[in-house]
């Protein structure tokens, strides 16, 4: 099971799928097309790698005597075996502690790795390419927060959302938040420096990046040579 620190859950994102790598075309030559069996688009080969994993996370189950469905609430005592069979147990054997300090970790054991691993054929090495990619914003972001056009944009920010004589809100109001940030000049400067320093994280995680589309063009040509299952389950969403 995937876990985090405190900090991680305030601040993890998950990229954009504009983050992921594109083919570069060279000038006059079309892009490859994707193999047999592989959907185009990014939404169906994600749906692709989901319904792949979730087929060999039940099988794995069922190799247990376990199913990812249930009619009815489980047992306390069956529920921590199942999510032990499921997500693994014991301390975490996987961890990757991001460029802004958050630590993401996760199992290597239980059948939600194994069918990580059969798919992408490195467990290890998707966990940490999987985890740097989905974050490359956040990171992004961070860079970001140390230019003093942000910082002095922010400053107002946090004067305009602040009440008279209280304290700055933890949540602002949505529509306050909204007009703040377009008077202040933060959108502005958020979209004036977003895009640069996406690109520098993107440099900066090229090996990362790399090693991302690799396992995953091997996931997906795994998940189109999976058999059809003879009674599909559905399950929970995982994780």
């Amino acid at each position: 099971m995937l876990g985090t620190t405190s900090r991680a859950r305030r601040v993890l994102l998950t990229a954009s799928a504009a983050l992921l790598l594109s083919a570069c075309a060279t000038v006059g030559a079309e892009a490859p097309a994707d193999p047999p069996g592989i959907p185009s688009g990014t939404a169906a080969q994600n749906a692709l790698l989901k319904a792949a994993e979730q087929r060999l996370v039940a099988d794995c189950l069922q190799d247990q005597g376990l199913s990812l469905t249930s009619s009815r609430p489980r047992a306390p005592d069956a529920d921590r075996t199942f999510r032990a069979a499921l997500f693994g147990a014991g301390p975490p054997e996987l961890s990757v502690t991001l460029a802004t300090g958050a630590t993401v970790t996760a199992h290597q054991d239980g059948c939600l790795a194994t069918a990580r691993h059969r798919l992408y054929g490195d467990q290890r090495r998707w966990f940490r390419a999987q985890v740097i990619v989905d974050n490359l914003r956040v990171e992004a972001q961070a860079r970001m927060s140390a230019d003093p056009d942000h910082r002095a944009a922010l400053a107002r920010w946090t004067r305009c959302v602040t009440p008279p004589d209280r304290p700055r809100p933890e949540r602002p109001d949505p529509a306050v938040a909204t007009r703040c940030a377009r008077q202040s000049g933060l959108d502005e400067v958020r979209a004036r420096l977003e895009p640069a320093e996406l690109a520098t994280v993107r440099s900066l995680r090229r090996d990362e990046l790399t090693t991302y589309k690799q396992l995953r063009d091997r996931a997906l040509r795994r998940a189109a040579d999976l058999p059809a299952p003879t009674h599909p389950q559905k399950g929970p969403t995982l994780s």
